[in-house]
C-alpha cells in the first residue's frame, strides 16, 4: 500500500513480538528467505539487535526491506524519544527506519511524536505513526501535530475487527496495521468452522482465510511464527480472494470491536506507568 506521505509499505509482514533475542536473527532470516519484506519489531521486544543482524547478513538490499520499530513508554518525551531513535538505529544497524511508532498512548507521547517529526525531517525515519491509540487519543493527536500519523497499529483479527476505529483512520488516510492478526489462536481460530468451510473451497487453511479477510479490508498484517512452514503459510495469502458474501459471513464473527486489551483501563495504565514509565 501507499501511505499518506507517499511511502510504499508491504501489506504482509513478519512480527517478532515474543521472539526470543537469541533466536530472532534466525527467524528474521527465515522470514526474509520466505519472501517477507516487512519486519516489525519494537524497543520493548528487546530483539532489535537480532533484526539488525539479520538485515546485515540476509543478502537482500536494505532498501528492499521495510523495517518498523516502536518507542516504548520509558523513552517518552521529546529528548528521551530522540535519543531512543538513535539507539534503535544503532541496534538495527541501519541509517534509517522505515516506520517508527509510539508504542503506547501514555506519558508524554506528544513530545515523542515531536521527536519523530524531527527525525523524519532529518531522514532518520521515512514514516511515523502510533500504536494502540483508540479513537479519542488518535483523533486528538492527529488534529494537533503537523504530520498526520501514517499508521496506527492495533490488535485486529476476525473476532476483534476494529470497525469503529477503521472509519476514523480513513478520515486521516491513516493505515491500520494488525498485531495479533490470528488472535493468538483464541476461540479456536485455527479450526473455526466458518473459516474452515470457506478455506476448504479455496484450498486454504482457516488462518490464511483470517489473514485474507483483513487484507481485503486494507489492513496490514504482521503474523508471527518461529516455524518456517507456518511462515510460508502465513505469507501465501495473495493468490485467492474472498467473495462479498464470504467477507460478510466472517464479519459476523466480530465479538468486540477494540481488542482484548483495554487500553483505557486505569489499573492497566497505572501498572504500565509504574512498571516502565
Amino acid at each position: 500500500m501507499t501511505l499518506n506521505n507517499g511511502v510504499r509499505m508491504p501489506m504482509v509482514g513478519y512480527g517478532v513480538f515474543q521472539v526470543k533475542p537469541e533466536e530472532c536473527a534466525r527467524c528474521v532470516r527465515d522470514a526474509i528467505e520466505t519472501g517477507y519484506r516487512l519486519i516489525d519489531t519494537a524497543q520493548a521486544y528487546f530483539n532489535e539487535e537480532g533484526v539488525g543482524a539479520a538485515l546485515a547478513d540476509c543478502g537482500v538490499p536494505r532498501e528492499d526491506i521495510f523495517v518498523t520499530s516502536k518507542i516504548w513508554i520509558s523513552n517518552a518525551g521529546e529528548k528521551a524519544a530522540a535519543a531512543s531513535i538513535d539507539e534503535s538505529l544503532r541496534k538495527l544497524r541501519t541509517d534509517y527506519i522505515d516506520l517508527m511508532l509510539i508504542h503506547q498512548p501514555y506519558g508524554d507521547y506528544y513530545g515523542s511524536y515531536r521527536a519523530m517529526e524531527t527525525a523524519l525531517q532529518a531522514g532518520k525515519l521515512r514514516a511515523i505513526g502510533v500504536s494502540n491509540f483508540g479513537v479519542g487519543r488518535f483523533t486528538d493527536l492527529a488534529l494537533h501535530m503537523d504530520v498526520k500519523p501514517a499508521v496506527n497499529q492495533v490488535e485486529a483479527h476476525v473476532f476483534s475487527q476494529q470497525t469503529a476505529l477503521e472509519k476514523v483512520l480513513r478520515e486521516y488516510d491513516t493505515a491500520m496495521m494488525a498485531w495479533s492478526p490470528l488472535g493468538q489462536g483464541r476461540n479456536g481460530l485455527f479450526t473455526h468452522p466458518v473459516l474452515a468451510v470457506i478455506g476448504k473451497t479455496k484450498g486454504k487453511t482457516p488462518a490464511q482465510v483470517a489473514l485474507r479477510f483483513l487484507l481485503q479490508r486494507g489492513i496490514v498484517v504482521i503474523p508471527k511464527s518461529t516455524h518456517v512452514e507456518r511462515m510460508q503459510q502465513n505469507f501465501a495469502v495473495d493468490d485467492f480472494e474472498l467473495s462479498p458474501a464470504e467477507m460478510e459471513e466472517i464479519a459476523g464473527l466480530n465479538e468486540h470491536d477494540s481488542g482484548n486489551v483495554d487500553f483505557e483501563n486505569p489499573a492497566f495504565i497505572r501498572y504500565l506507568i509504574e512498571t516502565y514509565g
